[in-house]
């Protein structure tokens, strides 16, 4: 029976949780503050705290480290990769100390899962990570060559929740055409063909429906014009994109709750984004239907704001007539850490090695 050490940092959070073979034996999250971080400069710069933080909380649990076989830590900004385990090396962790394809608190998961590890030589892996590639060639065209669409998405739960709606049907992922939402501060839809990612929307900083904090896809001549009206600096367009879109820009709040009961009060403004955003999230899967030929077999809601059930009714109501709606609210990313790891592990699947080269 492996024990497997999950490693899942945020922007504001170290969550772990430890599994014996399938089964959770525990699950922490925990906070860190704006004042503690902004002690440091770099993302990489707060291993050592969020390091503390692990081995405080496996003491707390009485968790010996020395009984752990695995770690696996949330992959984060690499070059395109397939879908699979990845162990941990030195070329990936080289890129991600120097940020080469950005800065996020993700790049942290290999790193952490590394050394840790190598206390121990046990293995280190990353799963899905969020720029795993699978995109169909004519999905890569956006309308110009100097522009061409990057696969950023929700992989790590995409993928979860694709085996799990297998399993709810009696079938192989493999063998299931699938339009996946997943609905959180970001939102990434994407339509699952025989196992593969075949499009999506980038769900980091590109295009698709607007979400609590990003603003999606934008008139791109207007856009254009705020560029270079002299008025805003590319940082601030750049949050504008993400971070300070979507519907903190519209209302001030990120927190869809917060939005629900607002809605619930009366506030027409409220009402009007509220029904906006699920109608721009049920238009992009719509096109999804038309990327599989309209050979859907289920279309999936996930992510924590798939537990509004009036929001999904909102969808449910526009995308019915696609296919079957199967729902998974919440996120299932410590889960899917721990049984990608578990299937190399078990010889299921061949751990692969990073190589940073463009995928396929």
């Amino acid at each position: 029976m492996p024990t497997i050490l999950a490693i899942n940092p945020g922007s504001t959070s170290t969550k772990i949780a430890l599994f014996r073979d399938e089964h959770c034996a525990f699950t922490e999250s925990c906070s860190h503050s704006a004042a503690e971080l902004s002690a440091y400069t770099t993302i990489f710069s707060q291993y050592e705290l969020r390091e503390k933080t692990i081995l405080a909380v496996l003491d707390k649990k009485g968790v010996n480290i020395e009984e752990i076989d695995a770690f696996v830590g949330r992959g984060g900004l690499l070059h395109p990769v397939s879908s699979g385990t990845f162990l941990v090396g030195g070329a990936m962790l080289a890129e991600l100390e120097a940020a080469t394809y950005g800065e996020h608190a993700s790049n942290l998961g290999a790193l952490l899962a590394s050394r840790l590890a190598a206390r121990l030589a046990r293995p280190a892996y990353i799963v899905d990570p969020v720029v795993v590639d699978e995109l169909a060639p004519e999905a890569r065209l956006t309308g110009h060559p100097l522009l061409p669409k990057v696969s950023i998405f929700h992989a790590l739960n995409h993928k979860a929740v694709g085996r799990k709606a297998a399993a709810l049907l009696g079938r192989s992922y493999n063998q299931l055409r699938l339009i996946i939402a997943h609905l959180g501060g970001g939102i990434s839809v994407a339509a699952h063909q025989e196992g593969r990612v075949v499009d999506v929307n980038n769900a980091l900083n590109g295009d698709g429906p607007f979400s609590p904090e990003r603003s999606g896809t934008l008139p791109a001549r207007a856009l254009t014009r705020l560029c270079f009206s002299g008025e805003f600096s590319e940082r601030e367009i750049a949050q504008m994109i993400s971070g300070k879109g979507g519907v903190v820009a519209y209302l001030g709040v990120n927190d869809m709750r917060q939005v629900a009961a607002r809605v619930e009060a009366g506030d027409a403004q409220a009402r009007l984004v509220y029904l906006a955003m699920a109608s721009q999230i049920a238009k992009e899967i719509g096109s999804m239907a038309t990327v599989l030929q309209g050979r859907v077999d289920a279309v999936v809601l996930t992510g924590g704001i798939a537990w509004d059930q009036p929001f999904v009714e909102l969808i449910s109501e526009r995308v019915r007539f696609i296919a079957p709606l199967l729902l998974f609210p919440g996120e299932e990313e410590m889960e899917a850490l721990a049984l990608g790891a578990l299937r190399v592990l078990r010889g299921e699947e061949p751990a692969q090695r990073y190589d940073p080269q463009p995928a396929g």
